[in-house]
């Protein structure tokens, strides 16, 4: 039978369906303005798709992918987003693992990519970045000008997820605090689809509250940071045997206590999978300078590593030659903990409880398919917090007190099927050092100490701003610049 409707029902159908279409920011954008939209299928889009570190990024399927080149653009695609209650995800290098932080499933991907600038101004003694960049893109626009930024470790690491983090921590970070720290001025969009300017003259609230604040404040369209006067570097790569362990925690101790030398920079990793087919330490060396002065790292080269590929070079071929770590076609997570320093009367106890309570974790979960565990050892000395102050501060707030040591950890795995089983390990793993932190703590073996988490390095599941004394202050701030909660209830990422 042939269904015959009246007009008016006809019209009432068709006025809908255009609303629908209409409310989508995807379709809407395409009527409005004539920049880059990336559709489902498209070689651009599927290209987009697998920059993310994480499989499990790249399998959230975004109903299309903008890419702005100008703030003005940035403020048309958030006008279009309030005409509608879409999740959405912003993206820059891609290489947080947690899903919905960068990534978005049936929702529009604001990425940044195009978004590149790198402007030396040596008048001003700055360089304004925009957040598509990658760290080793900058460091290659700057390497003839003799100066840098203080920005990322890895070259392949884009720089705006990293600068909103906790404020970025950097081989460079002894001598000048986060890289957050020598950010002069923030361009960013604010929720009421407006161009602001962030300084320590100009919303100097939101000026800080962006060091160590996420994405729940607006979208950074331009970093504008402090030119350092850069020279060639040494660094490179250690690689030792699992049977150097007790002498290399011990060397890690005496470093992070004594820190030898503000140009110095270290991460001393361990890697483990199935059958011991990889059970290592890497270390990463950095030295401001050609050559770092006798004893500097003493500690770690008298122990004999197996590999030792330390050589002079410039900044961004450290960096990039750095990228060797970055493991493609896995999902990929990352969890973190931050511990007090021990001292040397109990620091192998306390620092061998951590390593063996990560390897008898990761150890019940090594046979998953293509799984990967890593630990991460990363010195945080008193000096770090003092130059964090002494260039303006951040929400983290760390004070000089006591050294500290920021631990990530990672799983790299090949399917899906096993997300459960990892979750559960990584809130085993990250939860048994928080414990075992606290216990040492309320036993005397540590000092008790303000300890926040690097968000940078954050679980999905960790609450990073509940650890932060400065909580109070960042709500006052997004209240006061998102009224209405836009970026809080539209997009993935640590919210207070």
């Amino acid at each position: 039978m042939r269904l015959i409707y009246p007009f008016w029902i006809l019209s009432v159908f068709l006025s809908f369906l255009i609303a629908s279409v209409v409310s989508d920011t995807c379709s809407l954008l395409s009527t409005l303005s004539n920049f880059e939209i990336e559709y489902p299928v498209s070689a651009d889009y599927n290209y987009d798709q697998t920059q993310y570190w994480s499989t499990g990024c790249s399998a959230l399927k975004p109903s299309c992918i903008f890419s702005p080149t100008t703030a003005e653009e940035v403020v048309a695609i958030v006008e279009a987003l309030h005409q509608n209650n879409e999740t959405f995800a912003i993206k820059s290098g891609g290489h947080n693992p947690n899903q919905y932080f960068a990534s978005v499933s049936g929702g529009p991907l604001i990425s940044t990519r195009k978004m590149n600038e790198v402007t030396y101004n040596p008048s001003l003694g700055t360089v304004r970045i925009g957040p598509g960049n990658r760290w080793d893109d900058v460091q290659s626009a700057l390497k003839n000008a003799g100066v840098t930024v203080v920005g990322g470790r890895i070259g392949n690491v884009g720089v705006g997820g990293y600068m909103l983090g906790a404020g970025g921590l950097s081989f460079l970070s002894a001598q000048y605090g986060w890289a957050a720290n020598n950010v002069v001025e923030f361009e960013i969009v604010l929720s009421n689809a407006t161009i602001a300017i962030a300084s320590a003259t100009s919303n100097p609230d939101l000026f800080k509250a962006l060091k160590g604040g996420g994405n729940n404040y607006g979208i950074v369209t331009a970093y504008t940071m402090k030119a350092r006067q850069q020279g060639q570097v040494w660094g490179g790569n250690l690689i030792f045997t699992p049977d150097k362990t007790p002498q290399l925690l011990a060397a890690l101790r005496d470093f992070t206590e004594y820190y030898p030398d503000e140009k110095a920079g270290i991460i001393m990793t361990s890697e483990l999978t199935i059958y011991g087919a990889v059970d290592l330490w890497i270390m990463f060396l950095f030295y401001d300078g050609p050559t770092p002065p006798a004893g500097v790292f003493d500690n770690f080269t008298d122990i004999g590593p197996a590999v030792n590929d330390c050589v002079t070079r410039s900044y961004y071929d450290l960096l990039s030659s750095n990228n060797w770590s970055v493991v493609r076609g896995s999902i990929y997570t990352i969890a973190t903990e931050t511990t007090t320093l021990p001292n040397s009367t109990v620091g192998m106890e306390v620092l061998t409880s951590y390593y063996d309570h990560w390897r008898n974790t990761t150890s019940s979960v090594l046979e998953l398919s293509g799984l990967i565990g890593s630990v991460a050892f990363q010195p945080m000395p008193k000096i770090i917090a003092r130059k964090a102050k002494e260039q303006g501060g951040d929400l983290l707030d760390l004070d000089e007190d006591v050294d500290r040591i920021i631990l990530e950890f990672d799983y790299s795995y090949l399917f899906a099927t096993d997300d459960a089983a990892v979750d559960d390990a990584m809130q085993r793993l990250y939860g048994g050092i928080r414990d075992r932190v606290l216990a040492f703590m309320a036993n005397g073996t540590l000092s008790k100490a303000y300890l926040p988490l690097f968000m940078n390095d954050g679980y999905f599941r960790e609450d990073y701003f509940g650890r932060l004394r400065t909580v109070d202050f960042a709500r006052s701030v997004r209240d006061q610049y998102d009224p209405h909660g836009f970026f809080a209830r539209r997009t993935g990422g640590f919210k207070m």
